[in-house]
């Protein structure tokens, strides 16, 4: 017998085997009315209630949503309602810039656009079918509590369940198509390396658009978790809700941490979760101080993975092994410093040019309507990362470059080329490399080295509201250093590893 995984699993066996817990605690703290403390139950019906709305508008099988949010139950709720009746979710980051948004909401085709009121005015101008604001126009103008959804006709595992857009070598971001079957092996395992279990509590500290909070919604549904999405990133406050709510789980980029880190010097009395708190480190591998740091004067346990959005992203995961036990917690911080080994059902393996390959259940499908790119990311039947890697003798993976020359910063993806070119259309600049030094806060930090035009002139600060001007704010160079010269290679092209020589101190680059 074959049954086909879907994303819809999850959020059935929650109000089947859960129903009167607690499935999600909102965020008190936003713009549209929260809605307090939701039983798996009350989810269950809610997401009914969003596939009946989307009926009721013609909305069909395979059509896209469109959600721009920060972490909220709602955008929580449309992870479960949209894929589980053959629809596709496109979760969008809220802090792109309007014309980001327009690109990815025309791009992916998407007849319904659902919008979080902070992000608003930047969306105005964006032309689609259907549009809510999520909060009241969205409980009364969407929601159907008195009509059964149409159930997917022909449900299928390898359909799309999400879009998920991604920063990438080039100025204009890509789709990543994730299947049901990307999304379900993904959460399944995921679950069992972090041992997850219905006595855990998971705080979405990870942004839910981000690889759809690493698929860790899908998880906690299943295993029946309570969720505590948290709106906007405060070390102090993440301490304040790890102890209010009994947290166990959460999972982010290294900046993410290093703020906690800073609020627990202030801490009044003992540091909440001490022995009983998981955190899940990606985005950027952090120094070995900072981990030991986390076990020390946290006394938290630190996990690290490693993947992209295109591998949904699970691909190696490092967790304090039984065989770490006897080390210092230097020694010890070494070894969780790896990207670690493979997932079950994973393989990885590195090129002749050193770069990272895997291979998988979690590899995306294909990049939307871009054949081309899907093509050479799936060459030879491999997965290729863009990033330079080794395996040692243990199967551990560490990272070592960045071969695509994409900047993680605070967690996020940035483009170097796409802000080259953004730092470029300022009239004063005449030649620009865009790269990523490390930096202790925000794991890698956007510089921008420019030469200037004969007889021009012009100030870091305007260069960087010159960026802003048309990127998200996190894209913007946080450093701008002026040069007489940028060398570059006998055929002209920028040598960027050699660029980045100067800022670091390990063979290593990236942090």
């Amino acid at each position: 017998m074959r049954v086909p995984l879907t994303t819809r699993d999850f959020i059935d066996r929650a109000e089947l085997v859960y129903g009167d817990r607690v499935g999600i605690v909102d965020e008190p703290n936003q713009p549209a009315s929260p809605l307090g403390e939701l039983t798996y139950r009350e989810v269950a019906r809610r997401a009914r209630a969003i596939a009946a709305g989307l009926d009721a508008l013609g909305v069909g099988e395979g059509e896209r949503v469109a959600v721009i949010s920060h972490n909220s139950a709602r955008l929580l709720e449309l992870l479960y309602a949209v894929p589980s009746y053959g629809r596709v979710l496109v979760p969008v980051n809220f802090r792109l810039s309007s014309t980001e948004f327009n690109y990815i909401v025309e791009h992916s085709g998407a007849s319904v656009l659902l919008v979080d009121p902070e992000v608003e005015a930047q969306v105005a101008g964006i032309s689609v079918p259907h549009r809510f604001l999520l909060g009241e126009e969205y409980e009364s103008g969407l929601l159907r509590f008195d009509a059964e959804p149409r159930p997917w006709s022909e449900p299928d595992e390898d359909a799309t369940a999400t879009i998920n857009y991604t920063s990438g070598t080039t100025a204009r971001p890509k789709g990543v198509q994730m299947t049901h079957r990307n999304e379900w092996i993904n959460a399944t395992t995921f679950g069992m390396h972090m041992q997850v279990s219905d006595r855990d509590v998971y705080m979405h500290t990870l942004p839910m658009f981000h690889c759809n909070g690493w698929g860790l919604p899908y998880t906690s549904a299943g295993l029946g978790v309570k969720q505590v999405p948290i709106r906007k990133i405060d070390g102090a406050e993440i301490l304040r809700r790890v102890e209010q709510h009994g947290v166990t789980l959460m999972a982010g980029a290294p900046a993410v941490w290093n703020s906690v880190l800073d609020a627990a010097a202030e801490w009044d009395g003992p540091v909440p979760g001490r022995d009983q708190v998981r955190i899940v480190v990606a985005g950027a591998p952090p120094p070995s101080r900072t981990i030991a740091r986390v076990e020390e004067e946290l006394g938290w346990e630190f996990n690290q993975i490693y993947g992209l959005t295109e591998t949904a992203p699970f691909i190696t995961i490092n967790r304090p092994r039984a065989e770490y036990d006897h080390l210092t917690p230097l020694d010890r911080a070494k070894a969780l410093s790896r990207a670690g080994a493979p997932a079950l059902g994973t393989r990885i393996s590195t090129s002749d040019s050193g770069e990272v390959l895997a291979q998988g259940n979690t590899v995306l499908a294909s990049y939307w309507e871009n054949p081309e790119a899907t093509a050479d990311a799936l060459d030879g039947g491999w997965f290729h990362t863009g990033d330079g890697g080794t395996i040692d003798d243990e199967g551990y993976l560490t990272i070592s470059d960045r071969k695509k020359d994409v900047i993680i910063t605070g967690g996020e993806n940035v483009s170097s080329i796409e802000v080259e070119d953004a730092v470029f259309s300022h009239p004063a600049v005449a030649e620009v490399a865009v790269i990523g030094i490390p930096d202790d806060k925000w794991g890698e930090l956007v510089t921008a080295l420019v030469v200037l035009a004969e007889g021009a002139s012009v100030t870091e600060a305007e260069i960087i509201a010159h960026v802003r001007t048309t990127l998200a704010g996190y894209k913007a160079p946080k450093r701008v250093e002026f040069r007489e010269a940028i060398p570059r290679t006998a055929t002209g092209k920028i040598q960027k590893f050699k660029l980045r020589e100067a800022f670091w101190t390990t063979d290593r680059q990236v942090n």
